[in-house]
């Protein structure tokens, strides 16, 4: 009985263009999509407004940057678990708003003052994560609502009007520079950035907070305990927002209750931008900078255009809708 061999033939598949696949592969990361958005607007910018790569304009956009970057590190924390906050603009002045009372009322020193406020942001946050643990509310409604009452207690601690003249040496805080050069936000924006990336990625909170948020059922089954780390996401978010009510409050040198009016919207913005998923579970703090950087720049550069500031809410919600609906397309299979 003879043997039978089928030969099959070999099909050779052609090698794939190596730089158009490198290419495909940058564009797919979003943080590397908005990077190169950045640079792009950083070049028309300077083409369209002689006044864009100036100093001061520069030193004026850093700042600008670094109170929404910084808000926007704790939305990074709640949103990567799932949730939202919208109460971090009105906490920002809040919590500014009692820092300048305490110097100014009380007669506190700077670093209680601010100690005060950021204790006061912290305990904010933790009701908000509360809230959203234990009775289970929706974090937009809990949020929604320590909004409207933090803004209520910053309006009611100052009679509505706003509390001048601070110190010099607390106005040094947000119109200073470190070394005569780096603005003093830029310094302590860097400073909240190195720490948010070693939380979020050497510490078991930052791996519980993504954990939460890719599948809050199966890390509860693991035995962790969902709601502490929950509740920690909110109060970081409540810390980063007093520590951007220090910046604003020392560079405005005033306490303005009705300060941070919007700022939520910027740092929620910052936070999709930068690719962290609205759905949660996923996302990188240097993404949140650079969405933070191209706001700023964005914003500015409208600014110095002439362009209508309702026009400028108009755009932001489109960058904010279509950050969302990458963000969700990037996610399909």
């Amino acid at each position: 009985m003879s043997e039978i061999k089928v030969e099959t033939a070999k099909t050779t598949i052609p090698p794939k263009n190596k730089f158009i696949t490198k290419v495909k592969g940058l564009f797919e990361n979003q943080e590397m999509l908005i990077f190169a958005t950045f640079l792009v607007l950083c070049l028309i910018m300077s083409l369209v407004s002689e006044q864009f790569l100036t100093g001061d304009n520069l030193t004026n956009v850093a700042r600008q940057i670094s109170i929404n970057a910084i808000l926007a590190v704790g939305m990074t924390f709640v949103i990567i678990t799932g949730g939202i906050d919208l109460s971090v603009g009105s906490v920002m002045a809040f919590t500014g708003t009692i820092m300048a009372g305490m110097m100014l009322v009380s007669g506190i020193p700077i670093y209680l003052a601010v100690l005060i406020g950021i204790v006061l942001g912290t305990v904010i946050g933790y009701i908000n994560g509360m809230f959203v643990a234990y009775a289970k509310i929706p974090s937009i409604i809990v949020t929604l609502a320590m909004m409207e009452a933090t803004r209520g207690l910053a309006l009611l601690y100052t009679g509505g009007y706003p509390l001048s003249g601070l110190p010099d040496t607390f106005t040094f805080i947000g119109r200073g520079y470190a070394f005569g050069v780096i603005p003093m936000p830029v310094v302590i924006m860097v400073v909240v950035y190195l720490l948010a990336y070693v939380i979020l990625n050497h510490m078991p909170l930052g791996r519980y907070i993504y954990a939460i948020g890719g599948n809050e059922e199966a890390v509860r089954l693991s035995g962790i305990k969902v709601k502490r780390y929950k509740i920690m996401a909110y109060a970081i978010s409540g810390v980063t927002a007093a520590i951007a009510g220090m910046i604003l409050t020392s560079r405005l040198a005033s306490g303005q209750p009705n300060a941070g009016v919007g700022f939520e919207l910027d740092a929620i913005a910052a936070v999709v931008l930068g690719g962290t998923a609205i759905a949660g579970g996923r996302g990188h703090i240097f993404g949140t900078l650079l969405g933070a950087l191209l706001m700023g720049v964005l914003s500015n550069g409208l600014n110095l255009m002439g362009v209508s500031p309702y026009v400028q809410l108009v755009l932001k919600g489109a960058i904010i809708l279509g950050a969302i609906c990458y963000s969700s397309w990037s996610q399909k299979d």
